[in-house]
């Protein structure tokens, strides 16, 4: 297809959208979690009983609860990347976390907004400069981006929706802060450690119970501010007009979980309210790729999906959803990596390309920010630790590992060597093999190190100054070991 006949194609697309009339289309708003889990109150996770999103709740009661909704990828840039474009990440170049040398998008593909802005839309991304800001009012500063691609001109038309022209319908994204690290406090609720329960994967350490409280302290800021934006819509007389969704970027941020390709990291909420008010209170449980959210939202609002998209719309409920979700872990920090994964709603299949690597890579951010991976590493080395805590810290990642979801949900239990699942092996193996070819991963490439080297060069100065701010001078396990536990009062 030519250049000139995509101009004149997205011209007819607009001309014919700027002739619809503004209420036929919906707005369409998206707010968007940093690093947040389905650790939520409606979600009924043991790990968010001591927790209180009451937002949330009423906008589950309000809308359709997703509980089958995962990432492309486990860690922020790739996966924006994906569900900003409706296309893995690994199909379009943007597989490396954080690609500071940025190439284009391939020929002829756009992002989500730029096809809700051919359409005739207004669209805006922004965000609040604090938890404490009134979120109901007007958003004045950019929202997250962290795409690993560039595209041409101004990716979004303003920060918030006030801008767009009048009757003119709007694409938004709002992009909150939290849950992402590090810990501000909600001193309005504070939750209590001892009443918080951690996944089985970690070892029982009070550091763990105050940094997991910490983070469920966040979620309420996150919840807070959803209800102020809800409010926001109520008091515009937009909320009979706006598709809402609100869901994760990707998973909490905790070993195990965001960089991982276990449920942890993969798995985020979903949200989703209709314009008007179908399906009120339902619990959906299909099979959803985060790529399939934004071809739903352009389906909704009555525009065409170009036939290159590889997500798909899951607007009409009688849809099936997926029989398979595909994600991928690359380079995160500025080590190479490769990693894939491929799950149904019964089993979970990964694997390892770089086998051997460790489940618990001890990289300087994850041992400075995660109190976690300091408790561990120390604990293990001193004393050891549970058999499923020990092989995960000290043990190389296996070529292949096969989970059974409905029994084993935290995906503690290996099967990969059980000579059981010798043909559900197979087949996985199979489909993998036939999805990296189908979709032209370009993971199969290594990354050129003078790519990674202006990232490295990046990380080093931003980790400098979180020391600093921190008051790390020594940075090991048992140092940051002591660390939080002087810096959560347990000594």
């Amino acid at each position: 297809m030519t250049t000139s006949f995509i101009r004149l194609l997205a011209t007819f697309v607009v001309a014919s959208a700027l002739c619809a009339e503004p209420t036929s289309r919906p707005n369409v708003l998206w707010i968007i979690a940093d690093d947040l889990s389905p650790d939520l109150a409606c979600y009924g996770e043991p790990t968010a009983a001591a927790s209180a999103t009451p937002h949330l709740d009423a906008l589950a009661k309000e809308g359709v609860r997703f509980t089958n909704v995962f990432g492309t990828a486990s860690v922020c840039s790739p996966n924006r990347s994906g569900f900003n474009t409706g296309m893995y990440q690994t199909s379009i170049g943007a597989q490396n976390h954080r690609t500071l040398v940025k190439r284009p998008l391939p020929d002829g593909v756009v992002t989500i907004p730029e096809l809700f802005r051919q359409a005739g839309y207004f669209v805006s991304n922004g965000r609040p400069s604090s938890p404490d800001e009134a979120a109901g009012q007007p958003l004045e500063k950019v929202g997250k981006l962290d795409w690993n691609f560039e595209v041409p001109g101004e990716p979004f038309d303003g920060v918030d929706w006030s801008q767009r022209a009048p009757g003119q319908p709007f694409f938004a994204q709002v992009n909150i802060d939290e849950p992402h690290r590090t810990w501000t406090r909600d001193m309005r609720r504070p939750v209590d450690p001892s009443k918080v329960e951690l996944p089985p994967y970690y070892p029982e350490h009070p550091v763990l119970r105050v940094d997991w409280s910490r983070y469920l302290e966040e979620v309420q800021l996150f919840d807070r501010q959803v209800g102020a934006i809800l409010k926001r819509l109520e008091r515009e007389g937009l909320a009979d007009n706006t598709v809402v969704l609100v869901f994760g970027d990707n998973g909490r941020s905790f070993p195990r979980d965001k960089g991982y390709l276990y449920d942890g990291g993969l798995r985020v909420p979903l949200i989703m309210r209709w314009a008007d008010g179908r399906n009120a209170g339902q619990v959906d449980e299909r099979l959803i790729s985060m790529i399939d959210l934004g071809p739903t939202c352009l389906d909704i609002a009555g525009v065409t999906l170009p036939d290159y998209l590889q997500g798909r719309s899951f607007a009409d409920d009688t849809t099936p959803g997926r029989e398979r979700v595909f994600s991928a872990k690359d380079r995160t920090g500025v080590v190479p990596d490769r990693i894939r994964s491929v799950r149904t709603t019964e089993l979970k299949y990964i694997r390892n390309f770089t086998s051997g690597n460790p489940y618990l890579p001890t990289n300087d951010y994850t041992l400075l920010v995660e109190p976690a991976v300091a408790v561990m590493m120390t604990h293990h080395e001193r004393t050891g630790l549970d058999d499923y805590v020990s092989r995960f810290v000290g043990n190389g990642r296996p070529a292949e590992e096969l989970y059974d979801i409905r029994a084993d949900p935290n995906e503690m239990n290996n099967l990969a060597g059980d000579a059981r699942f010798t043909d559900t092996l197979a087949t996985f193996r199979q489909q993998l093999n036939d999805w990296v070819a189908e979709t032209g991963d370009l993971g199969v490439h290594p990354e050129d190190p003078a790519e990674i080297a202006p990232y490295g060069k990046w990380l080093d100065g931003y980790l400098g100054k979180l020391r600093r701010r921190m008051g790390v001078s020594e940075l090991t396990a048992p140092t940051m070991y002591s660390y939080w536990l002087n810096k959560y009062d347990l000594l």
